[in-house]
């Protein structure tokens, strides 16, 4: 879809209406090969892996009475309250006996032992007690099983909803608790889910280092300190990491221990039910980093501890190397297995029923598509890397029946696919013969800019290189453009701002005295690659917290290599809170950058057209939706009168310039301008178009700044604001966006938030904040 020779590509959204033909012995022509004529020479594997789903699929309903059923397992595994008893059910096939200990029997199961049935799952029923469960509330169990070699182990419940530890003692083993709480005390969601919009701004966060102090924050405190935060900046999604229990908090969440347990480290389930409901309050969408990838090799306290060396039928996880990710040092699933397909799909629907969360963000999809996990493997493209015996079927028929169950219990939901390997259709619709995802993350373009910014200086960067990494992708298929994950946070690399800035960061970051070069130059590209990351990457952006202000340190969990500390684990928000340090800017920009999308949608729009990628200049200019981009990447020099093309005739004005002093820039370019088009060559006859555009209109380039610019709709300008309409050139006010409302300026009348004009009698506490008004605003 790369035209280099006109510097043109539209994205093409194909339809997603289909219905899939299929016959009782096979499968039909699928709606994908309309997609991409190279897809027919793989119709033996599509037709494989569609008729295995479709097979596994109608056994569930066969035997389980339906996929919306089979993922109710966590109503019958686990401890539940079935009429007047507490039932417990485990699936252990390779135990030889089995009890339930714990505080209610004073942790001896003789008189608590389980029978199991022919498929390997032990139960027991224990009665109320004058009404009450004999297992009281919060109250901690293990389950007990002989393992057949003369030994008896305990282990953490596989479905246990909560489990905690003894903090007091170094490397404490965890413990199930039997998570049941009363009605008093059990949260009640008070707000419904958020539309679904048309392109997720996402807010990648982790809440336990959320927190300013030295220590793991909470839920609670994540809800009520950065959840206004996040909503100020005007992004529409949270995505939350590591709120499965993992024992290891170094890993960042992606060692799961406890499956359906949240990290007891920052709080009960009852708090992360505040938090996602006060994110819903607030307009912004939850979504859960899910890791069905693999599972932490704990075996003590995880699901590992169930592997007592059986076969792979009767246990979560495949036997020898198969089951075993050498560079991850974490066990491997038996997708093909029945209960691990109905303890992972319950476990997503578990999330989403009990929790509200809106999607998922799954990890490691990479690892799950291929028989070799990615491991030493350079994708180059060739549809034989994707669609052969490589391909692990199991698992990519898992994914279809996880995705198609999602859609079914919540048709808005959105399911993201960390997919490094860009296999095709990952994210088509299963009906149409994909594998369901709504996005993917375009994981190249971060390695882009760390390849510039580590090893190429300025006038080295490829103005066309730039275009292809953000606009090479399959146009049939959505993803999440970012500039920087929590992966270019952690130690071992280094955030944007690092890399561009580094120890300056704490020298020369006060707006009191004059911008060093480094600062000047650091702070400028900063916005700039977020933006045209942003605009031109993908159909939806992702942000990791912090980075929006350009967080000077990098994440290092406590470990024995930095004796425990903290010092790194946590996020320094009064950085871009303090009115004389520069961090501001970058946040104000950040600001600007989402609320551009909201007045304009131009993230969800399929009108993507580079006109122009002047190598000499150093320029890009493009057009996405209805705006016209312009980003002069030259370190020194600035171009007066330079010309760009555009579709539209008429007026376009200045919708964001990163160069505005408000943003930190020097303020070069004016914004009261007019700028008229003019048209160019013969109608309808591009190759005598300029830039292969019918239109033109000349504008001042500055050197290291992006602007937008928008067409103004003659009719509908208003008279202009001198006050709001300098925002840009003078910046002398701000707008504090408060997180419970939004009003209009124009007509007073609540929208989605609240807002104030503020002449900044407080900014030292506030900050520079900013909201999208109208186009003269």
């Amino acid at each position: 879809l790369w035209k280099a020779k006109s510097k043109f590509s539209v994205p093409v959204s194909a339809p997603r209406d289909y219905t899939m033909a299929t016959a009782e012995d096979g499968v039909g022509d699928l709606p994908i090969y309309d997609l991409d004529p190279k897809f027919a020479g793989f119709k033996e594997h599509f037709s494989y892996r569609m008729k295995k789903y479709l097979d596994q699929k109608h056994s569930i309903e066969k035997h389980e009475g339906g996929l919306e059923e089979f993922s109710k397992g966590y109503l019958k595994f686990g401890i539940n309250t079935e009429n007047d008893a507490t039932v417990y059910r485990e699936w252990a096939p390779a135990a030889m006996d089995a009890q339930l200990i714990g505080d209610f029997n004073n942790w001896n199961g003789s008189g608590h032992r389980m029978t199991k049935d022919n498929y390997g799952v032990w139960s027991i029923r224990i009665s109320h007690v004058n009404g009450k469960p004999a297992i009281p509330h919060n109250s901690k169990v293990k389950f007990r099983f002989h393992r057949g070699d003369g030994l008896w182990v305990d282990r953490v419940p596989a479905w246990i909803r909560y489990a905690t530890f003894d903090a007091s003692k170094f490397g404490a083993p965890y413990d199930g608790v039997h998570w049941d709480p009363p009605s008093g005390e059990r949260y009640v969601f008070k707000h419904p889910r958020p539309r679904k919009p048309d392109a997720p701004r996402i807010y990648e966060a982790h809440v336990g280092m959320s927190g300013e102090k030295p220590e793991v924050s909470t839920y609670r405190e994540f809800a009520d300190n950065v959840l206004p935060r996040i909503k100020a900046n005007n992004y529409n999604t949270v995505q939350l990491m590591a709120i499965m229990e993992h024992s290891y908090y170094a890993s960042f969440g992606y060692h799961v221990t406890n499956f359906f347990a949240v990290s007891s480290r920052s709080g009960t389930p009852e708090d992360l039910k505040y938090l996602v409901d006060k994110a819903h309050s607030l307009g912004l969408r939850v979504l859960m980093d899910v890791v069905h990838s693999h599972a932490s090799s704990n075996k003590t306290d995880g699901l590992n501890g169930y592997d007592v060396g059986q076969n792979t039928q009767e246990s979560y996880f495949h036997t020898g190397e198969r089951g075993y990710h050498k560079l991850w040092d974490s066990r491997l699933f038996n997708y093909a297995n029945w209960e691990v397909l109905r303890f992972l799909l319950s476990n997503l629907r578990y999330w989403m029923d009990e929790f509200m969360f809106d999607g998922f963000r799954f990890d490691g999809v990479t690892s799950m598509l291929y028989n070799h996990h990615g491991i030493n493997m350079s994708f180059a493209g060739s549809y034989k890397e994707y669609f052969g015996l490589d391909t692990d079927v199991d698992a990519v028929v898992y994914l279809m029946l996880a995705n198609h169950l999602m859609h079914k219990l919540l048709p808005e939901a959105t399911v993201v696919a960390e997919d490094v390997s860009g296999m095709p259709v990952l994210c088509r619709s299963v009906d149409e013969g994909g594998v369901g995802f709504d996005y993917r993350l375009a994981m190249a373009i971060p390695d882009r800019w760390i390849d510039y910014l580590k090893n190429k200086d300025d006038l080295e960067w490829s103005m066309s290189g730039i275009a292809h990494t953000l606009t090479n992708r399959r146009y049939t298929e959505k993803c999440i453009a970012y500039a920087e994950s929590h992966d270019q946070s952690i130690v071992g690399d280094k955030t944007m701002a690092f890399l561009l800035m580094d120890k300056e960061m704490y020298t020369g970051m006060s707006d009191l005295q004059p911008a060093s070069p480094t600062i000047d130059r650091g702070i400028a590209l900063q916005k700039m690659i977020h933006f045209i990351t942003m605009a031109l990457g993908g159909d939806g952006y992702l942000n990791f917290m912090g980075n929006e202000f350009g967080h000077p340190e990098w994440i290092d969990f406590p470990r024995e290599g930095n004796n425990w500390s903290y010092d790194k684990c946590r996020r320094q928000w009064s950085l871009a809170d303090i009115d004389h340090l520069r961090y501001k800017y970058m946040n104000a920009f950040d600001q600007a950058m989402n609320a551009l999308d909201d007045k304009f949608s131009f993230l969800s729009s399929s009108k993507q057209i580079v006109s122009d990628m002047n190598e000499e200049k150093k320029i890009i200019v493009f057009e996405r939706g209805d705006l016209v981009f312009v980003f002069n990447f030259h370190p020194s020099k600035t171009y007066d009168g330079y010309k760009v093309g555009c579709d539209l005739p008429g007026k376009y004005k200045v919708a964001l310039d990163s160069d505005a002093l408000m943003f930190g820039g020097h303020g070069r370019v004016a914004h009261d301008n007019d700028h008229f088009t003019s048209p160019e060559g013969v109608p309808g006859v591009p190759e005598t178009n300029f830039n292969n555009r019918p239109n033109s209109f000349k504008i001042l380039s500055p050197s290291r700044t992006c602007v937008a610019y928008y067409r103004v709709e003659e009719k509908a300008e208003k008279p202009k604001d001198e006050g709001a309409a300098s925002w840009g050139k003078t910046a002398l006010g701000y707008i504090d966006v408060e997180a419970t409302g939004v009003k209009d300026a124009a007509d007073g009348e609540a929208t989605s938030g609240s807002e104030k004009a503020s002449t900044g009698g407080d900014s030292s506490k506030k900050g520079i904040n900013f909201v999208f008004l109208s186009p003269d605003k």
